[in-house]
């Protein structure tokens, strides 16, 4: 690969040839060292078969749109528990291979079965309807909602969320952010996946689980009767992990046989650290949960990004996090004193309303919340980081542009299977028109400001996409923070603009993380990229139409809204509280760390500029120390089991490693989210009927 391609990304490991990424045996080798139109004609000509089966068909569309429309209210009703929404690519593609060939049993084989290309092209469509369309709906609508004053002699029951947002202004937001998303995924599409080959582990994850359905040789065998173990096995820990009160039956069941597995484990020694780095308080999200799928997503990813996430992670936890707090406590009127026998105590009534605190302290004066603080300078990393990579690879992103081509290098062999530019140009002018008068009329936001929240949502989808196809990880409510600072500066101490902008930043990030990740899919496989962005596009219909009744029908009133954990949606709350009532409230160590973060990001991307290509192996990644700082250190630790476990397994037996390591956990994955969907669409059918009690 040429210097001028480098950037931050994880990309296909240099020792093997270019044909390794696509698990198909008897392709001939070509050198990574090969040019990027080589590599586009070696995969049309050797891994591209659009032109043999059926792809974008009326049966894949409606199949992944109600799939797409049902898992659309699930991830609305886990985002507003645990504010978390789970991976729809496999689970989509698992589910719509079981029902339709129950479909064609049923029918005594009367339906064709479906290709592989099709369950593909289904994916898309059910991936856009089921989390692009709702990643902020639960987040910003629900902090709108949450802002809303009570009024006097009324209770929250008497604010209705129609009147905070009637239902137009959702539908078209939610419609035009998951769009402009979708578009704006176009001109990343080749740069990330047909030549610097990112991971995006789910993406591979979902290509592998289509293989070990649909091929019958021995090999692919081997791999899908792994890929079913590990299904189980994440079926299983689905149910078994599953959080008091989630569902009332499955409450009964673990009462009468308790093999519950609780949510989280402490990790070994936690009672020390308590004691001697954070003043006997607890550090929010230092815990290990008993979940397969980070590990799972370690184990694709490798050691160098998730190596990176946990050395960041440490940094955070047990150094710059408890001297943070220390400088805290040297402020008598923080809230932090000494009681009788030397042990430090917050009580927040102490605490002058004047003081900036740099570590919040939550639960009653019992929690540090490390990550609201590092949140600023983790995304300064990656904001700063992909946009130097930008800049330093400018000829390439030109040329993904279309904008100057290159006369010497001959005809594209992807013309007629990538999709055109021009799509993007059509399609951004009547989605820049609706997004900026809803933004106008609705938010109160002025023109030109809200042209700045479309722009400002490119660069932002395109950090939000780099890190997903290093990590898995979508930064979404990072992204949001970086356009809420934003718009601290252009409208100051305004709520809605603040809350506003952030949703479409957040919105068109995670439906371009999506789609890219579909794309990546259908690249292993084979597919034409141009019909599974048409499915995408006809998947932000589906998704519209599902989760804006499914929105008024869980939320009718705030003090709906209010009986739920919301930690996700109090985060954007409290954000756009310190926001809007100036930067003086963000702390001087919080914007130093905007600094410093934005220049270790430029800085990595430089020295990997500039490193030999043997030594950019243990660079740290980028991304991975920017994620550091916005993920608990559970999440990182998880990330780490699974990259040594994948180490370990590789150094051990090489074969086995090959052939069973992404089988398993694609099924881990596939078998866990789909168990966590099920559930989750399960509560939400239950809560709609009983009145938003599962």
């Amino acid at each position: 690969m040429s210097g001028t391609e480098q950037g931050t990304a994880q990309r296909i490991d240099p020792s093997s040839d270019f044909s390794a990424q696509f698990g198909t045996p008897g392709l001939p080798p070509l050198p990574m060292t090969a040019s990027n139109q080589q590599k586009d004609a070696y995969w049309f000509k050797h891994v591209y078969q659009g032109d043999s089966m059926k792809q974008l068909t009326l049966r894949a569309v409606v199949m992944g749109g109600v799939l797409g429309m049902l898992m659309s209210a699930s991830n609305l009703y886990t985002t507003l528990t645990i504010g978390w929404g789970f991976g729809v690519a496999i689970t989509s593609c698992v589910m719509s291979f079981v029902i339709w060939n129950a479909l064609r049993a049923l029918t005594g084989g009367g339906l064709s079965k479906m290709s592989i290309l099709e369950n593909n092209c289904m994916q898309s469509t059910a991936a856009a309807a089921g989390s692009s369309t709702g990643a902020t709906i639960a987040t910003m609508f629900g902090a709108l909602l949450l802002l809303e004053p009570v009024p006097a002699g009324k209770t929250a029951a008497d604010v209705s969320s129609m009147s905070v947002s009637p239902w137009w202004i959702v539908a078209s937001f939610t419609f035009g952010t998951a769009c402009l998303g979708v578009f704006l995924a176009v001109p990343m599409k080749r740069q990330m996946i047909n030549h610097e080959g990112l991971r995006f582990p789910s993406g591979v994850a979902a290509a592998e689980t289509l293989r070990s359905l649909y091929s019958e040789s021995v090999e692919a065998l081997k791999r899908a009767y792994a890929l079913l173990v590990g299904l189980g096995a994440g079926l299983l820990l689905g149910v078994l992990n599953t959080s008091e009160g989630a569902l009332g039956f499955l409450d009964r069941f673990f009462a009468a046989v308790p093999i519950r597995l609780p949510e989280s484990f402490d990790f070994p020694g936690t009672q020390w650290v308590k004691n001697n780095l954070w003043y006997g308080k607890v550090a929010g999200g230092y815990s290990f949960e008993t979940s397969l799928l980070l590990i799972a997503a370690g184990l694709i990813t490798r050691m160098r990004v998730s190596l990176s996430m946990f050395a960041g992670s440490v940094l955070l936890y047990f150094w710059i996090g408890p001297w943070m707090v220390s400088l805290d406590q040297a402020n008598a009127a923080s809230g932090w004193a000494k009681d009788s026998a030397g042990l430090w105590q917050y009580d927040k009534a102490n605490a002058s309303a004047d003081v900036v605190m740099n570590i919040d302290v939550l639960g009653g004066g019992t929690v540090l919340a490390f990550t609201r603080w590092s949140l600023w300078g983790g995304t300064a990393i990656m904001v700063s980081a992909s946009l130097a990579a930008l800049a330093l690879n400018w000829r390439t992103i030109v040329r993904a542009f279309g904008t100057f081509g290159d006369k010497s290098s001959g005809p594209d062999p992807l013309a007629r299977v990538e999709v055109p530019m021009k799509w993007m140009v059509i399609g951004l002018i009547p989605i820049t028109i609706l997004l900026a008068v809803v933004q106008i009329v609705a938010f109160d936001i002025h023109w030109w400001a809200g042209l700045i929240a479309i722009a400002m949502s490119f660069v932002l989808s395109l950090v939000a996409c780099r890190a997903t196809g290093e990590t898995d990880t979508t930064p979404i409510g990072a992204m949001g923070k970086v356009m809420q600072l934003t718009f601290a500066v252009i409208q100051p101490k305004a709520v809605m603009p603040n809350l506003a902008s952030a949703g479409v930043a957040a919105n068109a990030a995670s439906a371009s993380a999506d789609l890219l990740t579909d794309l990546k899919s259908g690249y292993l496989l084979g597919a034409s990229a141009r019909k599974q962005f048409l499915a995408q596009f006809f998947g932000v219909f589906f998704g519209t139409l599902a989760i804006v009744p499914a929105w008024f029908l869980m939320i009718p009133h705030k003090a709906a809204l209010e009986k739920y954990a919301l930690p996700a949606t109090r985060q954007w709350e409290a954000v756009a509280r310190v926001l809007t009532e100036g930067l003086h409230k963000l702390p001087d160590s919080a914007k130093y760390a905007i600094v410093i973060g934005a220049l270790v990001g430029i800085a990595l991307v430089v020295i990997d500029k500039l490193l030999p290509q043997k030594w950019r192996g243990y660079l740290p990644s980028a991304m991975g120390l920017g994620l550091s700082w916005v993920i608990p250190f559970g999440n990182a630790f998880s990330f780490l089991l699974g990259a040594v476990i994948g180490w370990v397994w590789e150094k051990a037996s090489p074969k086995s490693s090959a052939l069973y390591a992404i089988a398993i956990a694609s099924g881990l994955i596939a078998g866990e989210s789909l168990m966590k969907a099920v559930l989750s669409m399960a509560a939400t059918a239950i809560g709609i009927v009983s009145g938003g009690t599962p």
